[in-house]
């Protein structure tokens, strides 16, 4: 790895709190997810407050990291974060209130959970509706911005825990190697074995009906 290269890139990664930093705002959290998507399992939501220009080597969107790298990263974060925390909503909520709604709660419930109160969120995507924090929405943010590069860390390595743990409990579909995703692997299981507590009875997909 070429150090100037990755201090620059991580200098600009930074580029979003250091103009809210410019207006007042010194702890700015960023709010990700994991599992909006899969069929099976919780939605996982992470709030992380990072120091302007905490460094962090390899920080970046979750989906560009392998697996031991996230790993190894959450570690970095978890011991430079002024605060970080993390919530899960279960496929219950998910089911009655929609993956949309259930995003969103999860969100609310990491940032309640952080230590301290956050002056400004920054999200991946979407705003958090009735939040009593200003707050801004950055499509893509996960890869353009630190604070929510870290919580899609957070998010991601939590919520692939979770599926590992349900992996031993429903071990014939898969959820160690597919997370819960749609995979043909994990279809097939489903064909074959039926739905299990944690699938989304909500969610519909080609050839079954959930």
């Amino acid at each position: 790895m070429d150090l100037k290269k990755e201090q620059a890139r991580l200098h600009k990664l930074y580029d979003f709190e250091r103009k809210l930093q410019q207006k007042g705002y010194t702890l700015v959290a960023g709010v990700d997810e994991a599992g909006r998507g899969p069929l099976a399992g919780p939605v996982v939501a992470a709030a992380v407050i990072l120091a302007l220009d905490t460094e962090i080597v390899g920080l970046n969107d979750s989906k560009k990291l392998t697996e031991n790298k996230r790993e190894k990263i959450y570690e970095d974060i978890k011991s430079k974060a002024i605060a970080f925390a993390h919530a899960f909503v279960d496929v219950q909520y998910i089911d009655s209130h929609n993956i949309l709604n259930a995003t969103f709660m999860a969100m609310k419930n990491a940032l309640c959970k952080l230590p301290v109160k956050p002056e400004y969120v920054l999200v991946d995507g979407v705003k958090i509706p009735d939040l009593d924090i200003p707050q801004e929405a950055i499509v893509h943010g996960d890869g353009l911005c630190a604070c929510i590069a870290a919580a899609s860390i957070v998010a991601k390595v939590e919520r692939d825990r979770i599926m590992r743990e349900y992996d031993l409990v429903y071990p014939q579909y898969g959820f160690l190697k597919n997370k819960g995703y749609g995979t043909k692997e994990h279809i097939s299981s489903i064909k074959k074995y039926g739905f299990c507590p944690i699938h989304r009875k909500s969610f519909s997909i080609k050839g079954l009906n959930m």
